[in-house]
């Protein structure tokens, strides 16, 4: 007789229900490949009467997760509620004590929980495993915790967030402003219930801290990443940027240094013909370096309905064919807290500013620029119909504090109206 995996599933949203689609349509499938017969037992969800376009009278129903998660008819908990605290940890955590392994889709609640979390887990035998919190139905946390295992990883950079991607993308193909296109992702639900988690970055500084814990065996540390959204990249930084021959993409980039661990997500400048520079819409790429592999790149659906809970499912898949792992690949408790770079290594710049129609107001910007040792690769003047005149200059490599120097000193020259928009060149 074929042995049963129990499932117990909080969070019957987008992902949640496309699970449950999967376990009904492809029940016979996942037992060919997994020698169980996984079953659904009980589920809970904030409301009971709203239609999911699955059927669920079958199941047994809980009211809080947290005592779905204590079940005793439940060997797997799957938490698909997300957010970083209240019901998510509290049920997970019941989970983990009551001897259940766990399987997640929740990138906050591991970026900012995660050490403890893996502790706990590890410590009473059971796994906790989060395949689809980051970028969707990529598998690169198998990717880096299995496939790679042989490499020491010496960076990991991609895009993380489809939203962004999308934006960007679209505001170049329409000729749209970032606030139009900002407009219509909300329209076609693209935004979390709070947009800056997308725009801002978070949503994906979440994803990069979890990347670059298994990637360089050290405790997760979310407060470590540097952060900086999209909202200030408009259609003139683009163009510019397609001038010089750059695309312009929210970008996540770890990698260990000799100053420590550097976290970013930011916007930068990639060649139009890389990976990167060719990668539109909402679809996510991630790219792992390692000694021996080389570089490898991972390309595909970020979010999503289908993508998700493909990958919800391959965690489960794995527990039910015995694969036990540690949560960030190596045991928790061994983990170390890495010191955190103190400024992200040198690069070109991309440098868009505004200066006043008078003689000598270049010299004066090259003049702040030098004084602060950026030595400047290519400038470019664009015609103008007013007494302000639009002025674009990459930078040859430089440390970021002498850059922001820089910026700081350009008031005092007096020709520079407006803020300067600063974008880093990363070498992909």
């Amino acid at each position: 007789m074929t042995e049963t995996l129990r499932l117990g599933i909080a969070g019957l949203g987008t992902v949640g229900a496309g699970v449950v689609k999967i376990l009904r349509r492809e029940a016979g499938l996942l037992t060919a490949r997994t020698g169980k017969k996984l079953e659904i037992t009980a589920v809970s969800a904030r409301s009971r009467d709203k239609d999911r376009g699955v059927p669920l009278s079958g199941y047994a129903w809980e009211t809080d997760p947290v005592a779905l998660a204590s079940r005793d008819d439940v060997d797997v908990f799957v938490e698909l509620m997300g957010g970083s605290d209240g019901p998510a940890k509290a049920a997970t955590e019941a989970a983990i004590a009551a001897g259940k392994d766990v399987v997640t889709a929740n990138k906050a609640l591991l970026a900012l929980h995660g050490q403890p979390l893996a502790c706990a887990a590890e410590a009473g035998g059971t796994v906790l495993r989060y395949e689809a919190a980051v970028a969707g139905g990529i598998p690169v946390i198998k990717a880096l915790t299995e496939g790679l295992a042989g490499n020491r990883i010496t960076r990991v950079m991609g895009v993380m967030n489809g939203t962004c991607n999308y934006i960007l993308t679209r505001m170049e193909a329409t000729r749209q402003g970032y606030n139009a296109l900002f407009e219509e992702c909300g329209r076609l639900g693209y935004l979390e219930a709070d947009p800056t988690l997308d725009v801002g970055g978070i949503d994906a500084g979440h994803k990069l801290a979890l990347l670059a814990s298994i990637a360089f065996g050290t405790q997760v540390d979310f407060g470590a990443v540097a952060l900086q959204g999209i909202q200030s990249i408009t259609l003139q930084d683009i163009d510019r940027a397609a001038d010089m021959g750059y695309k312009i993409k929210l970008l996540g980039v770890a990698q260990m240094t000799g100053r420590g661990l550097e976290q970013r997500m930011t916007p930068c400048l990639v060649p139009v013909g890389s990976p990167l520079g060719q990668l539109d819409g909402g679809t996510n790429m991630v790219i792992l370096e390692g000694d021996s592999v080389g570089q490898i790149v991972l390309r595909g659906a970020g979010a999503g309905e289908g993508p998700t809970a493909s990958a919800v499912l391959s965690d489960i898949c794995d527990i039910a064919r015995g694969i036990r792992l540690p949560t960030f690949g190596q045991p928790a408790a061994g983990l170390e807290a890495a010191p955190p770079a103190s400024a992200a290594s040198p690069a070109p710049y991309y440098l868009r500013l505004t200066l006043k129609d008078k003689p000598g107001a270049l010299a004066k910007v090259a003049t702040a620029l030098g004084d602060n040792g950026i030595s400047i690769d290519r400038m470019r003047q664009y015609k103008h119909d007013d007494q302000d005149v639009p002025v674009l200059i990459v930078t040859h490599v430089t440390a970021r504090p002498s850059l922001d120097a820089a910026l700081a000193a350009l008031p005092a020259t007096g020709v520079v109206t407006g803020l300067p928009v600063a974008l880093r060149i990363e070498d992909v």
